[in-house]
């Protein structure tokens, strides 16, 4: 059963009057002051502010290379959408650092999960076997899929045997990796989002832009528009609480009718054979214990040895995604419950693959929780869309190649390299040395266009002689001084789109040392 099968409501009588009523977004507190929450600030929208269409993301073209470049020019071309999107993100990075430094044994616990994690990934072959048993131990069936084609016919065929038509799930990048909610359409099993920014996203037919925010690219104004398409709200109520609500009244009736419920996994603890998932909104709860058949999507890499080593990554994690102590829920599922079913599917889809790479088997640390795409100016500024991949971000840039290097062969270019992600990353992936390692691995096996081949071999050739470089840097210096405007800022020079080029100086730090510090006769 889908929302486009329940009878037209009127949203008056079913939304509650404290959510119909007017809002600032914001409660607060005894004192009158804003309460601190873990989602970032949303600030209202001026009412004389110009309606602006949500920019779509990148154009995926089959294997062909995703031009991330293009897609970000449509999204900083927006300003509405590029200026809240910036916003949001710096302000859960903000709330992040707060979070962090509120704990003195900060870098502790993030060097003892990292430790955790690369103990578990060196011996992932005894954990993996060790949570199978524990599993069946409790009454799960367990199944092993090599890759996302193989998921999806796990888990049909199990819908098939109970003869389930609708299934309501909860947030999982790996079935969005797997492709799975569009498999299942296409095999007629109605598949309904529960968490909302994913089912703002199912509604609108496209992707998630973010790992824990999904549709955090979008404006209230957007959603406002998306729901009154297709859920029949008022389209010119862009109250985030009414938004809020009306997704939740039209879901609800969905999970209680649904045959079958699926959640993601944010840990697998292999001594108990336990899925943990973590969520704000109790929907992965839902999904998991109404329905009468029970479905975890694991990937191999989210198990962990004990129960013990729980508490270090729920510290960490809530506060590097969002700024707060711990989510709302951090629901624990063992076994069935008395008359129902479940099933735990470990999917690879590359991860053992990925575990041989020397250099990028470290990224299969990550936790998901966002934090180095809410640091990144990059992303910050072009949307998580952009990327045309299910990862986004610097995590993105060092994943999506391992699925396929040449559709994501740009990726790893879309980055300052200014350390920043690698800064906050929870679990210490070290990944803007991951990016640069990329960008070395497809300049060697020229997945990358000829001109920027060409490119990079002029500035290797002229980086790597000192004498050759100070020329060409006096050279351009003397150029930007005189040249006219249309000169520099042309298609040819990349640097000057959207950014102003600097100003040069009158004289290098070079110049200035040699004539100020260094003695008469000595050589650089």
């Amino acid at each position: 059963m889908s929302a486009d099968d329940l009878t037209p409501r009127q949203t008056e009588d079913v939304l509650h009057p404290e959510v119909r009523a007017a809002s600032d977004e914001s409660e607060r507190g005894p004192g009158g002051d804003r309460l601190q929450h873990a989602e970032a600030a949303s600030k209202p929208i001026r009412a004389d502010a110009p309606r602006e269409p949500q920019p779509r993301g990148a154009k995926v073209r089959g294997n062909r290379p995703i031009d991330q470049a293009e897609a970000a020019e449509r999204f900083l071309a927006a300003p509405l959408h590029q200026k809240a999107h910036d916003e949001r993100l710096w302000d859960v990075r903000r709330k992040r650092d707060v979070a962090a430094h509120g704990i003195p044994e900060w870098e502790e616990l993030r060097e003892l999960a990292s430790q955790i994690k690369t103990h578990t990934l060196t011996h992932l072959d005894h954990y993996l076997e060790q949570f199978e048993a524990a599993a069946r131990a409790n009454g799960v069936h367990v199944h092993w899929a090599e890759d996302g084609a193989d998921h999806n016919r796990i888990v049909l065929d199990i819908l098939r045997k109970h003869g389930a038509k609708s299934l309501v799930k909860s947030k999982s990048m790996l079935t969005e990796e797997c492709g799975f909610r569009h498999f299942m359409a296409a095999h007629d099993i109605d598949v309904i989002e529960t968490d909302l920014g994913e089912r703002i996203q199912q509604l609108d037919e496209e992707e998630p832009s973010h790992v824990v925010m999904p549709a955090v690219h979008k404006t209230r104004l957007d959603v406002a528009d998306v729901f009154a398409r297709t859920l029949g709200t008022d389209p010119d109520n862009d109250d985030a609480h009414y938004l809020a609500e009306s997704q939740r009244e039209t879901t609800r009736p969905l999970i209680l009718k649904a045959d079958a419920g699926l959640t993601g996994c944010n840990f697998a603890i292999a001594e108990t054979g336990t899925v943990v998932t973590c969520t704000n909104e109790g929907n992965a709860d839902l999904s998991g214990n109404v329905p009468p058949l029970q479905i975890h999507s694991i990937g191999i890499e989210k198990i962990i040895p004990k129960v013990e080593h729980l508490g270090v990554f729920i510290r960490l994690l809530s506060r590097s995604a969002l700024g707060s102590p711990i989510t709302q829920y951090t629901s624990h599922f063992r076994g069935p419950r008395p008359g129902t079913e479940m099933h735990m599917v470990l999917v690879d889809n590359g991860r053992s693959e990925r575990l041989a790479m020397e250099e990028f088997w470290t990224s299969l640390k990550c936790i998901r929780c966002g934090a180095c795409m809410n640091t990144c100016p990059v992303y910050r500024r072009s949307g998580g869309l952009s990327y045309g991949a299910t990862y986004s971000g610097p995590i993105g840039l060092i994943i999506d190649p391992t699925f396929n290097k040449r559709k994501y062969s740009t990726l790893p270019f879309s980055s300052t390299m200014n350390g920043s992600c690698t800064n906050v990353c929870p679990v210490k992936i070290n990944i803007h040395e991951q990016i640069f390692a990329w960008r070395k691995v497809l300049a060697e096996e020229h997945q990358i266009p000829l001109l920027k081949q060409g490119m990079m071999k002029a500035a290797g050739a002229v980086l790597s002689r000192p004498a050759a470089y100070r020329a060409a840097i006096q050279t351009a210096d003397s150029a930007l001084r005189v040249l006219p405007r249309f000169a520099v800022y042309n298609p040819a020079n990349t640097w000057g789109k959207k950014r102003e080029m600097p100003h040069a100086p009158r004289q290098s730090f070079h110049a200035w040392y040699r004539q100020n510090r260094m003695k008469k006769g000595t050589e650089a």
